[in-house]
């Protein structure tokens, strides 16, 4: 069986309309929804944005579903001047720029406990999206996904954490995830679409662009998986 973990409606809705089979489990107010996708197993969970909800519904869905692998699959703002607007990033890694005990002498952004700043995402999930993209003509590129607690809309915040950690793609899941199915054995990839540029105009983008970045997520989501 499959995981797939997305934080909104808009990056969930389109992938459990394309189940059958359905069934539905609500655990700590978050959905799973089970099914098939063409003919591979699969369990869709919304859930919820920032990287505690994120947590709860990847260490939820390991220990309900047993998944042989995670997809977190959504959207994400562009930390490169050279990706724009529906080009995908692939993360080879993910990380949380927001973890910072520096004060007690640990480097920023590594994990205590496991003292890991970045973890890597499975290398074969990367060639499925890999090959579903250039099926799709999609641009896509490798590169860190980077999350932490809060909506980056500051051009000069986002060169700055791109720089430090060398950051593709920021949003506020992905690296909470990663860090679950690390601990827990799980491999894990992460699909980003860029639903806004590095700008001033990053609210105007995600606004506008939003839906049609999490419609080309789904849509690569089928093509990988529904078998």
């Amino acid at each position: 069986m499959v995981g797939i973990i997305g934080a909104m409606k808009v990056e969930t809705d389109g992938i459990i309309a394309l189940l059958s089979e359905k069934k539905e489990e609500t655990v700590s107010g978050i959905t799973f929804v089970s099914g098939l996708l063409g003919g591979t197993a699969v369990v869709v969970a919304r859930s919820g944005v920032g990287k505690v909800f994120a947590a709860m519904c990847a260490q939820t869905m390991i220990l309900r579903y047993s998944p042989s692998c995670i997809v977190n699959v959504g959207v994400a703002g562009t930390m490169r001047n050279a990706l724009h607007v529906c080009d995908l990033v692939i993360a080879d890694k993910v990380m949380q720029y927001d973890m910072d005990t520096s004060a007690i002498g640990d480097i920023k952004g590594m994990v205590s406990g496991v003292e890991m700043i970045y973890f890597p995402c499975e290398e074969r999930l990367e060639k499925k999206f890999f090959d579903a993209a250039a099926q799709m003509g999609v641009r896509a590129v490798s590169g860190t996904v980077a999350s932490g607690d809060q909506f980056l809309a500051d051009p000069v915040k986002k060169q700055e954490i791109a720089s430090e950690f060398g950051a593709s793609a920021c949003e506020m899941e992905g690296g909470a995830i990663g860090q679950v199915c690390y601990v827990n054995g799980v491999p894990f990839g992460v699909l980003r679409f860029i639903s806004d540029g590095s700008g001033d105009d990053v609210k105007m983008d995600y606004a506008t662009f939003r839906d049609i970045a999490a419609d080309y997520a789904i849509r690569l989501v089928r093509k990988v998986f529904e078998k």
